[in-house]
């Protein structure tokens, strides 16, 4: 399964992941705090169109999210 990582300014020790229902389909995950809220000030236009659709579609295409460690390399 690939995941669809969408980074913000502050980088966040936690990932809110969605993932998705479909075989072949792809998950998404967005950066949050420990309790999953997600500061959409700090998504880009297309990160947060995205954590939006997927909020709109669980249960559909993608399952409920949860609050992951963020496995972030830093360079």
């Amino acid at each position: 399964m690939h995941a669809a990582r969408h980074s913000s300014a502050a980088q966040s020790p936690f990932e809110l992941r969605f993932p998705s229902l479909s075989g072949t389909g792809r998950a998404l995950s967005f950066p949050c705090d420990s309790s999953g809220s997600v500061h959409m000030d700090s998504l880009s236009e297309r990160a947060r169109n995205n954590y939006l659709l997927a909020r709109a579609l669980m249960g559909r295409d993608y399952g409920w999210p949860s609050v992951l460690a963020s496995c972030q390399v830093q360079t």
